[in-house]
Parts: structure tokens; sequence; C-alpha cells
């Protein structure tokens, strides 16, 4: 079975003004539309076809990888491409629909970095950090506790063989996913990023990671 392109669950204009509909449509439609058809020439004809997504990349940089070595540069690039926006189009939400944390989670993040607006700076931070293009994370560990990291490229915590890690919150910062709007000034974009963050959506991935 081949993967295929996610529906959106909202118009492309939705996330206006904090991304703008050309954005949404060249992002979602071209890039990630892009990612999914070469992934699955990548694994045509591996055996790997219809194997989760998740359980290939987590072993992708490993030597024992099932996908042939002269493919797993390819499954590595848009593999991820297609499990990070996947993911990212599930945690975005209309500008017209805020949410905020559960109170759970937002203990979590008060316990671990002492406020929700010190998480922000962190994540501001580590974000303004990625040199060129790449993805930030807020991620639960295997025992509970919550970090913000980094990945470049199309790369994700999951192919770093910690398979216990389990993001809950993913934001693109390749260019293509702001430079219209925002032009260079990526720290504009994470500023806007609070407002169209789901965290109905984020809250419920941490609920899950750590139920027993």
């Amino acid at each position: 079975m081949s993967h295929t392109l996610p529906a959106l669950p909202y118009a492309y204009n939705a996330l206006e003004p904090h991304i703008d509909a050309l954005t949404m449509e060249i992002h979602h439609s071209k890039h990630h539309q892009a990612y999914v058809n070469n992934l699955n020439a990548a694994l045509a004809g591996t055996g790997l076809e219809s194997t989760p997504l998740e359980d290939v990349l987590a072993t992708i940089l490993s030597p024992t990888s099932p996908v042939p070595a002269e493919k797993r540069n390819a499954v590595r690039n848009n593999g991820g491409g297609h499990w990070n926006h996947s993911l990212f189009w599930e945690i975005i939400a209309p500008a017209a629909a805020p949410t905020a944390p559960s109170p759970a989670l937002l203990a979590k993040i008060n316990e671990q970095f002492g406020s929700f607006a010190d998480f922000q700076a962190q994540w501001k931070a580590a974000s303004l950090g990625i040199f060129g293009s790449g993805w930030a994370w807020l991620v639960v560990q295997n025992d509970g506790s919550l970090t913000i990291s980094t990945t470049p490229n199309q790369d994700n915590p999951i192919m770093y063989g910690v398979t216990k890690q389990k993001p809950i919150l993913a934001v693109d910062y390749w260019e293509h996913a702001y430079y219209i709007k925002h032009k260079n000034l990526r720290a504009d974009y994470i500023d806007a990023s609070w407002n169209f963050i789901n965290w109905d959506v984020v809250s419920q991935r941490y609920a899950n990671a750590i139920a027993p």
C-alpha cells in the first residue's frame, strides 16, 4: 500500500493572518505531495511499502536498517518529510479557534521550564538556533519529562535511536513554511506560531505519551 497525502481539516486560508493561503497551498499540495511521491518511489520493490512509516524511520540511521543502503537517504529525507508534515498539519489549527494546553500539560511545562513564558522563550531560542532548514520539537522522554529539541532538514526525533521519544509538538522552520508572509524574519514566524498551535491535539498526544 502506497503512502498518500493527508487531507487538511481546514481550508488553506484558515491560518491567516499568521500563515497565508498561498503558503499553505504550496506547502501542502506541492512540497508535501513531492515527499509522498518520492517516498513511494524509494520504497518500491523493498517489501516495506506497507510497513508503518514510523517503524521504517526508527531504524533508518542504523546499518541494520531493512531499507537497502542505496535508498536510505531518499527514505530518510522523504519519509521524514511525509511523517513530519503529517504531524504538523494535525497540531496547527485556524487562528479563529484558539486553544490552550491542558491543565496536566501546562503543569508539566511549568515544572520543567519555569513558566509557559519561559518555555516560549526557550523554544524561540532553540528555533532561532537552527542553521538553515529544520524542525523544532517538544518531546516526551521515556521518563515522562519534556525536552525541546531541534533536527536538521526533515529528520525527526524517532530517527535517532531512542524510540521511546514521543514528539507531541512540531513546527516546520524550512523557509517555504513562512517566507511569503514573513520573508527572512524567522523570529516573526516563531512569534506568530503561538496563535495557530492546536493545544487540544498537543495535550492529547501528551496524555497518550504518559499513559501507562
